[in-house]
């Protein structure tokens, strides 16, 4: 079993060669990066309103593992203000490219395990396919408590990941039954979502409509958007 330092040394390995390969496959140029895009907006939306939030403005939000704040700036789109947002990351590289990009938001560089915030500090904690890269289930653990930590008690997080991707050894998918047990005491609302990339690679090209039609089936979709809330005390079984 490795150590967290050993993991925390994998994942920069592996993210530094991601840095270093570029891809067009995550350009809003590529359509079928763009359909993806698109459709996991709408969903999040649709999720953020069950919850009756139809406003961002006055919430606290912090996204775990922001990469170069691609997501961030998604949500400022959402209506968040810019002075509420934050977003952390282990690597520097990453982090320095989110400020150059995002000068108005707040950029930590840090571990997820050991988040620099006080507890209760924020309405949203985001998470977009961090918990995939993580191998070492303690590590996981360990970064869903911090991240319940400094939630508040009406908050929500908002996780965004694959159950199966057997195409890359470096990460590893996770099914609703491990959401859960990483969030304990806490109620879950989700959906599966995103037609299969390689799916949506061959197919948006010739019809966008047929992509839609095949991810309303959800047979084919390869992600959970799901809703963490921590159940209230009166909610929670007795042992």
């Amino acid at each position: 079993m490795r150590t967290s330092f050993e993991e925390l040394a994998r994942i920069r390995q592996v993210y530094s060669r991601r840095i270093q390969a570029t891809s067009s496959h995550y350009s809003l140029f590529n359509q079928s990066y763009l359909y993806t895009w698109q459709q996991r907006q709408r969903a999040t939306l649709r999720l953020l309103n069950d919850f009756g939030i139809q406003t961002l403005s006055d919430k606290r939000v912090l996204e775990i593992g922001c990469g170069s704040g691609s997501v961030l700036l998604e949500y400022l789109n959402y209506g968040i203000t810019p002075g509420q947002a934050f977003g952390l990351d282990l690597m520097p590289q990453l982090i320095s490219g989110a400020k150059q990009r995002l000068p108005h938001l707040c950029f930590v560089c840090a571990d997820g395990q050991h988040l620099p915030f006080p507890a209760r500090t924020f309405d949203i904690v985001l998470q977009y396919t961090v918990f995939s890269s993580i191998l070492d289930a303690k590590v996981k653990e360990n970064v869903a408590q911090e991240m319940l930590r400094v939630l508040s008690p009406k908050g929500i997080v908002l996780w965004y990941d694959f159950w199966w991707n057997p195409i890359n050894p470096e990460t590893r998918g996770i099914h609703l039954s491990e959401v859960s047990a990483l969030f304990p005491n806490c109620s879950l609302k989700w959906r599966r979502i995103t037609l299969a990339p390689p799916i949506a690679r061959r197919l948006v090209r010739f019809s966008w409509l047929l992509c839609e039609l095949l991810e309303k089936l959800r047979l084919l979709n390869t992600h959970y958007l799901v809703a963490i809330r921590p159940k209230a005390q009166s909610e929670r079984p007795r042992l």
